[in-house]
C-alpha cells in the first residue's frame, strides 16, 4: 500500500530516505558537472583519435552499467555497435564476477569499463586481456581502486568516478541516478571525441541544467498535484506498470525505469517499445491484470485481502508531437480495455536534454514509490 500522506511530508521523506534516493536524484545535475570536470582533467578533451572504433564493448556490474550500455547503444545508433559484455559467476559479488572478450575483438575495438566499485578482479583480468589483444581501454571507476592499477598496466585511460557532492559514495544506491550519471558522463564525452555521438561539453552543460530544473519540479517540497514524479508514483500504486516507449532515448529510459522499479522499489514492471508493445502486452490488458478483471465471486468479502495488481500503461515519448507516432493507437488500445494511462513527454531541446528529463522524472518517481511503499530499509 502507498502512504500518500508521506509524499507531501518532506521532512518525513528525508527521514526515511536512508539510501539517499531523493538526494541522488536531486544531485544528478551536479554529478554531471563534476564528472565532466574529471573527464577533462583525465585528458579526454586532448584525445586525437585516429578514427572511429569498429565496435564499442562495455563491461561492468549492476543496473548502472547496464543502463550506461543501453543508453550509449541507443545514442550511437548505426555509427558503431555498442555491446555489453554480460558477466558470469556463481554470485553477484565483486570477487565472483568474470568477463570475457569476444573472440573477434582486437586493435580496432574500444573497451569501456564502468563500475561504482573498482574492486572486481574480473574487470582487471579483462583489461589485461584487452591489452594483449590490442584493444583500447577506458575506465570510469573510483579513484585509487584496484582497477585503476590494472588499467594503468594496460596502458589505458582511467577517469575517476564523480562522487556525490559533500559526501562519500554510498554503494547501497548503486542503481540510483547519481551512479548512472557519474559513469555515463565521461563516456558520453569520449564517444563524442571519437565521432560516434554528439555530446560536446556545452551540450552536457545543458543536460545538467535540465536535470536541475527537473529536480526543482519534482523535489520533495513540491506538492503532489503539481509534481509530475509524485503524481506518477501515486498512479502506479497497486498497479503493474506497462512501460511503453517511443523514440531513440525513450526506449532505454523505459527499460531503466522498469529495472529501477524492481531493484529499488520492489515493484514488477514490463518495458516494451512501440509499436511492438501493442501486441506484446495486449493480452495483459484483457487477462487477469485487466482493469475490470474479477475471476471470483463479486460479492465476497475482500476487506482482509490485498488489492490485486491492475495493468497501467506508462507512455514515455521523446518524439515531436507532430511526427509519425504510434501513441494514438496505444491510447485507443488502453481505452478499449478501460486501462489507465500515464504519459511523460519532455520539453523541447537537444536529444540528450530530453533523455535527461525522462530519466530524472522516472528516477524521482521510483524514489517516491519506494519510500511511500515502505521500501526504505
Amino acid at each position: 500500500m502507498l502512504d500518500e500522506s508521506l509524499l507531501d511530508a518532506p521532512d518525513d521523506l528525508a527521514r526515511v530516505d536512508r539510501r539517499g534516493l531523493l538526494r541522488g536524484a536531486a544531485e544528478a545535475g551536479a554529478r554531471v558537472r563534476t564528472a565532466a570536470r574529471h573527464a577533462n582533467e583525465a585528458g579526454l578533451a586532448e584525445l586525437r583519435p585516429d578514427g572511429r572504433p569498429r565496435t564499442v564493448l562495455i563491461a561492468g556490474p549492476g543496473t548502472a552499467a547496464t543502463g550506461v550500455a543501453d543508453l550509449l547503444g541507443a545514442l550511437a545508433g548505426a555509427c558503431a555497435p555498442v555491446i555489453r559484455l554480460d558477466p558470469t559467476g556463481v554470485a553477484h559479488a565483486a570477487g565472483a564476477l568474470r568477463w570475457s572478450l569476444p573472440g573477434w575483438a582486437g586493435p580496432v575495438d574500444l573497451l569501456l569499463l564502468a563500475t561504482t566499485d573498482g574492486t572486481e578482479p574480473g574487470l582487471a583480468v579483462l583489461a589485461e586481456q584487452a591489452y594483449r589483444r590490442g584493444c583500447t581501454v577506458v575506465a570510469v571507476a573510483p579513484e585509487r581502486s584496484p582497477l585503476s592499477e590494472a588499467v594503468a598496466g594496460a596502458h589505458g585511460l582511467l577517469v575517476p568516478m564523480a562522487k556525490a557532492p559533500y559526501q562519500e559514495y554510498d554503494e547501497s544506491a548503486a542503481a540510483g541516478p547519481g551512479a548512472l550519471w557519474a559513469l555515463l558522463t565521461p563516456l558520453l564525452l569520449l564517444l563524442d571525441r571519437v565521432g560516434l555521438i554528439t555530446a560536446a561539453p556545452d551540450t552536457l552543460q545543458l543536460v545538467a541544467d535540465r536535470l536541475d530544473r527537473t529536480a526543482e519540479r519534482c523535489g520533495p517540497a513540491i506538492a503532489t498535484y503539481s509534481n509530475p514524479a509524485k503524481t506518477l508514483a501515486s498512479e502506479l500504486a497497486d498497479s503493474l506498470p506497462l512501460i511503453w516507449s517511443e523514440g531513440t532515448g525513450a526506449a532505454p529510459a523505459g527499460r531503466r525505469f522498469a529495472a529501477t522499479l524492481a531493484e529499488l522499489a520492489g515493484r514488477p514492471a514490463l518495458a516494451a517499445v512501440l509499436p511492438e508493445a501493442l501486441p506484446a502486452h495486449g493480452i495483459l490488458l484483457a487477462g487477469a491484470f485487466a482493469a475490470g478483471a474479477d475471476p471470483d465471486d463479486f460479492f465476497r468479502d475482500r476487506v482482509e485481502e490485498p488489492q490485486a495488481l491492475r495493468a497501467r500503461i506508462v507512455l514515455l515519448r521523446d518524439r515531436p508531437t507532430g511526427g509519425l507516432t504510434a501513441a494514438p493507437a496505444a491510447r485507443e488500445l488502453a481505452l478499449s480495455h478501460d486501462t489507465a494511462i500515464s504519459e511523460l513527454e519532455p520539453e523541447e531541446g537537444a536529444e540528450l536534454e530530453q533523455l535527461a528529463e525522462l530519466l530524472a522524472v522516472t528516477d524521482f518517481a521510483t524514489a517516491y514509490l519506494a519510500l511511500a511503499s515502505g521500501g526504505h530499509s
